[in-house]
């Protein structure tokens, strides 16, 4: 019998702000400023883990790729394009239809399914992704062992989330939320993961680390990549040789 990893309230919570996930100046805002940032990380270590050339255009052509916690698909679309065939996965009912419309008014087929991880067809995936939601499922350890176990034996893993520091309760917590910047009730900072805590979950999964970066706000780009770890950080990762 598997864990159940999603937490009800959370499921509830994103689903609401599900009409507004595609709109760069509405709730999800952060998001769509996060995700260049993210995506320029993914393309580097897929460059590196597959040797292969930055300017190719298609880099995962050939390949399978899966986003947990995939919302309306602000990473899914990008991954398609990247040549990947993507499954993503959401708590959230209401973010799956959203992402299934909007990915149908790009042209673009992706295999969306609302649920638990465990609840997919067996299979595995070259790439597997999940940003910003291991702080936000019941049951962290289960979820990275379910992540772990749709990985491919060479297969790629990335993850991102907030660091469980002062600054980040200060910052991500506090602040955001009170201005407006993140809707209230998004982040709960007892549930953040320290890195040696999400590195140590990724170990007992059977993965390895190959690369750890600090994500960090920038007065000029909005994020930057590197340098402070004390609000955000990416993980990749692969199976153990």
């Amino acid at each position: 019998m598997t864990t159940a990893t999603i937490h009800p309230h959370e499921a509830a919570h994103f689903g609401a702000l599900a009409a507004d996930w595609w709109d760069p100046h509405g709730s999800s805002a952060m998001l769509h400023r996060l995700n260049p940032v993210r995506l320029s990380y993914i393309r580097a270590q897929i460059d590196a883990h597959w040797h292969l050339d930055a300017r190719e255009r298609h880099p995962l052509a050939g390949k399978r790729a899966l986003d947990v916690g995939c919302g309306a698909g602000l990473l899914c679309e990008p991954l398609a394009r990247l040549g990947a065939a993507v499954t993503g996965v959401d708590a959230a009912p209401e973010n799956i239809a959203a992402a299934k419309d909007h990915a149908a008014g790009q042209g673009l087929a992706i295999a969306y399914h609302a649920g638990e991880l465990s609840a997919l067809p067996p299979a595995t995936f070259d790439l597997v992704t999940s940003m910003e939601v291991v702080e936000h499922v019941a049951d962290p350890a289960a979820f990275i062992g379910e992540l772990a176990a749709r990985l491919a034996p060479e297969g790629l893993m990335i993850l991102s989330t907030p660091n469980r520091t002062t600054l980040s309760k200060l910052l991500l917590v506090e602040a955001a939320e009170r201005i407006g910047a993140v809707p209230r009730g998004t982040h709960d900072w007892d549930r953040f993961l320290k890195p040696a805590e999400l590195e140590t979950l990724l170990d007992d999964a059977g993965l390895e680390v190959v690369d750890r970066t600090g994500l960090a706000p920038s007065p000029t780009r909005g994020f930057k990549l590197g340098g402070s770890e004390a609000l955000n950080y990416l993980i990749a990762a692969r199976r153990k040789k």
